[in-house]
């Protein structure tokens, strides 16, 4: 099992400016090995204008993390004279980077890659051989070049079980994130066997605006709306940046130091904003999968969602994506089971006493009353006990086909309730085993 150990630093002026020096080598390695890269290209695209022939062409460019390395290696001392300031790890990772994000556009999984600017690209760098690691006094750690590193916090956590031999630092990472200088670590420790849950506690939990998330139980998690606490005075520090001289490109006029120092105060409201948010749903999701062994979320299309101008900051302070992640690395951990409706699943619109689905159901309706059996309760609480019914059902439909090989629970974070969840449930439980199998056969 790999796991990271992020680390905040105090480093001195001295230190910030060799930790810069190195995120900028491995920029200026990553922007001259993707010129190249692009000459090849270009130029064989060329000559295949002329009419050569495939064998005919200029050789390709080896694009591998190697290759990359081998060909800045020949050119750094042209390219980079100064290059002997920093690690040689900070020009791998460079190539690294670079041979990672080719290798994603030949999957198809991102575009070309663009060049990193000096302005706007995020500092980092990482090493994995040199001298790094930890110090025996537990407030320091050691990075290739830049030396010895106070940190924010003690490190005996992680130094316990290295001194213990039951882990080993693969990798440092150096980066600037929040304001800060950070370090992770990646340490390889033994794979640990999850406990087996023998309760089979399921929930459903329904997100939303005004309260974070309601519970199949009827508990329901305030919203600690950290965004609208700090907004106002993030209005007037944004005030000020605007009365100060700031940056302009165009003009090549330079921020004034009253404006950086304005601009600072400002970006720490929202480094606390997002670390008290951050530090909220690890412990909402941390108590869902220590109480519960089932749980069962929405697919939200959060990126269509916050187009409504009226709810878009405050989705985008609820943290929906986060939470979703941290419930499935989580479950995944703790041996429990986290299911994913499926996004066109009537939650809301289904009634969890008869299963009856309304046509329509405006956003201003909070409590949902059922014209055929009577029942009223709240919008997010009705939606909650349909998801954990969901799970439910899964459960039934697996005992039921004990045999069957394509049929099986669903597994942490995936759909793999297939059609089941594009039917109301009343339909869903009437139907007969055999049309199921047909279904899930064309399925899988």
């Amino acid at each position: 099992m790999i796991r990271a150990y992020l680390f905040a630093l105090e480093p001195t002026d001295a230190q910030v400016d060799s930790m810069r020096s190195h995120c900028g080598a491995a920029r200026v390695a990553y922007n001259w090995c993707l010129t190249q890269v692009r000459a090849n290209w270009a130029q064989r695209s060329a000559e295949r204008t002329y009419g050569l022939a495939e064998d005919q062409l200029t050789p390709l460019i080896n694009t591998s993390a190697y290759g990359l390395r081998k060909a800045w290696n020949a050119a750094k001392a042209e390219r980079a004279p100064w290059w002997a300031e920093n690690s040689k790890e900070a020009y791998a990772f460079g190539c690294a980077t670079l041979a990672t994000a080719l290798g994603n556009r030949k999957a198809g999984r991102a575009k070309m890659p663009r060049f990193k600017s000096k302005r706007r690209a995020r500092l980092s760098c990482r090493f994995t051989t040199g001298s790094f690691g930890l110090v025996r006094d537990r407030r320091h750690l050691r990075l290739p070049v830049i030396g010895v590193v106070r940190t924010a916090e003690s490190t005996r956590k992680l130094g316990r079980k290295i001194d213990a031999g039951v882990a080993r630092i693969r990798s440092a990472t150096l980066s600037f994130q929040r304001g800060r200088w950070h370090v992770s670590f990646s340490v390889d420790l033994p794979d640990r066997e999850p406990k087996p849950r023998t309760h089979n506690r399921i929930v459903g939990v329904d997100l939303g605006v005004r309260q974070l998330a309601t519970l199949s139980t009827g508990v329901q998690v305030s919203h600690p709306l950290r965004l609208a606490a700090g907004l106002r005075k993030l209005r007037c520090l944004q005030r000020v940046c605007a009365r100060r001289q700031g940056p302009n490109r165009r003009s090549g006029v330079k921020p004034s130091k009253r404006w950086c120092k304005a601009r600072a105060r400002a970006d720490q409201i929202h480094t606390r904003v997002a670390n008290l948010r951050r530090d909220d749903i690890h412990k909402f999701t941390s108590d869902l999968v220590r109480e519960f062994d089932t749980i069962v979320i929405e697919d939200l299309h959060v990126a269509g969602m916050i187009r409504n101008r009226r709810l878009a900051r405050h989705i985008a302070d609820a943290g929906w994506a986060e939470i979703r992640r941290q419930l499935t690395y989580k479950t995944e951990r703790t041996g429990g089971r986290l299911i994913v409706a499926d996004r066109w699943f009537a939650s809301s619109k289904t009634c969890s006493g008869c299963s009856t689905v309304k046509a329509k159901l405006t956003l201003s309706e909070r409590s949902y009353a059922c014209t055929a059996c009577g029942i009223v309760l709240d919008r997010d609480e009705n939606a909650a006990l349909n998801l954990a019914a969901l799970a439910a059902d899964t459960a039934q439909l697996v005992r039921e086909q004990p045999d069957r090989t394509d049929v099986r629970p669903a597994t942490p974070a995936s759909s793999a309730i297939g059609p089941l969840r594009e039917e109301p449930l009343a339909q869903r439980r009437r139907r007969e085993v055999t049309a199921t199998e047909d279904v899930l056969a064309n399925e899988h």
